[in-house]
């Protein structure tokens, strides 16, 4: 990933807050908490600043994870078709295809939140830029089997990378 255009290093922790609070889904506590730890220029690269960023989630309490975690919406669920999402949930669901769904995709998308839900307690996860309904079907399918404790593990992996690409956009 390249420089930013936007300089974290040189930004007051209102702005840094207000531009980079959204990477995480509802979760600006994790630009709030990099800013107050210090930025430098390193930051002012957007693979740099993901990956500091992925480590503060990294290094937070479990029941902050879980709360990121429960943040995002289901995919191709009720919030998306209320129009609830958050414009980026909203472009990246799109830009899946999440948006194009027959009566049948979309039934099966709300029987696999709900089994997933049901199981692990948590929103199934999946960053799906470069990605299609096809293939985010296919992801519910391999993934209903694994333990919670690896489903939570792969859930912040995903959210990592929601979060980089999301940081290649701004």
């Amino acid at each position: 990933m390249s420089d930013l255009k936007n300089k974290p290093s040189q930004m007051s922790r209102a702005d840094f807050v207000d531009i980079f609070g959204g990477v995480y889904e509802h979760s600006k506590w994790v630009a709030e908490t990099l800013w107050d730890q210090g930025l430098t220029k390193e930051h002012d690269k957007a693979n740099e600043l993901a990956r500091c960023m992925a480590e503060t989630v990294a290094a937070s309490p479990d029941k902050m994870k879980l709360d990121l975690i429960n943040a995002h919406p289901d995919l191709a669920g009720k919030a998306a078709v209320r129009g609830e999402l958050t414009d980026e949930s909203t472009s990246e669901q799109a830009n899946a295809g999440l948006n194009e769904c027959t009566a049948e995709e979309f039934e099966k998308f709300q029987k696999y939140n709900a089994a997933y839900k049901d199981k692990f307690g948590f929103p199934f996860i999946k960053a799906v830029r470069n990605s299609n309904r096809h293939e985010i079907l296919k992801g519910f399918e391999e993934r209903v089997d694994n333990s919670a404790k690896e489903e939570f593990k792969t859930a912040l992996l995903e959210i990592d990378k929601i979060a980089a690409f999301r940081l290649q956009d701004l």
